[in-house]
């Protein structure tokens, strides 16, 4: 036999026989394993957050004790009966619809004007440039600086609470809107193009989709920034056509010496913070950053 003929019979490969083996199911050990009842509850973030907040009340109500003057500091029994006695007769709740009718026309305002810089920004190099300068100047500037001249461009009433307001929300949202908008992929980006989508279009078919955990991020603390700007800017001049808000509430009360009435307006402030963050934001997160995989 040739060699090119052996080296012909070489490159074939040998066929190898076939087995199929039935395992047999593995029931050893569960697939499975249920976690304890304990280890179950102490997942739960509920109950975590509720012995958080049970272990500040016990630090409370024992310093309360333990300093026995309740014009310094009430138990949190007393407190509790003052917040009741106002919710009961219609004064806190009376309070709260005018804040939060202040603080929701300053947010959205000022998140309006936020996707309106970060829109220009994106778009053009003079609104990079414009936003830059802006964010650099304005938002190390504490928004209570802004009292004297709000009440004198807008007089003692909503307008100047409502123009404090945005500067809290306006600086931070462009901020974080504009950071997320830089980290989003450059694939997104030439896929937008390609559509051709250009302008308002482009930012809210491509790039607020894709930045929309960095925008819930920047919505969070202009939240938080404006509601503690409202409080303190009410605890000055928060009558608004003669009736104050929640911080107004706080500042009449603290003048009268009715400190349990104090204790009770800080902690509705508290609980609306709270409510706000934890049912609000959290299922607008639920329903969509978390949904899409965009966020742990």
């Amino acid at each position: 036999m040739s060699d090119a003929s052996l080296a012909g019979r070489n490159l074939v490969p040998p066929i190898r026989p076939e087995y199929d083996h039935v395992l047999a199911p593995f029931v050893e050990a569960p697939v499975e394993r249920v976690l304890p009842f304990s280890t179950r509850l102490w997942q739960q973030d509920w109950l975590r957050k509720g012995l958080i907040i049970v272990a500040l009340v016990l630090v409370w109500e024992g310093l309360a004790r333990w300093q026995d003057n309740d014009l310094l500091l009430p138990g949190f029994g007393a407190t509790m009966a003052a917040l009741v006695d106002g919710l009961v007769n219609g004064e806190l709740l009376d309070r709260v619809r005018i804040s939060l009718v202040v603080l929701l026309q300053g947010y959205v305002c000022g998140i309006v004007l936020a996707f309106l810089l970060t829109t220009l920004a994106v778009s053009t190099q003079f609104g990079r440039d414009l936003l830059s300068t802006l964010t650099a100047m304005f938002n190390p500037l504490p928004a209570i600086a802004l009292l004297p001249l709000a009440l004198l461009w807008f007089g003692l009433g909503s307008g100047s609470l409502i123009f404090v307001l945005i500067h809290s929300v306006l600086w931070p949202m462009a901020l974080n809107t504009y950071a997320g908008f830089q980290g989003v992929p450059e694939t997104l980006r030439m896929a937008g193009r390609n559509y051709g989508l250009r302008g308002p279009s482009y930012v809210i078919q491509i790039l607020i989709p894709a930045a929309l955990p960095a925008i819930l991020s920047g919505l969070k603390i202009g939240w938080a920034f404006a509601w503690r700007t409202l409080i303190a800017a009410e605890l000055v001049f928060g009558a608004s056509s003669g009736r104050g808000g929640l911080g107004w509430y706080i500042f009449q009360n603290r003048n009268e010496l009715y400190t349990d009435r104090v204790f009770a307006g800080l902690v509705l402030v508290v609980v609306i913070g709270l409510v706000i963050e934890n049912v609000v934001f959290a299922a607008f997160e639920r329903l969509t950053v978390r949904r899409w995989g965009m966020a742990r």
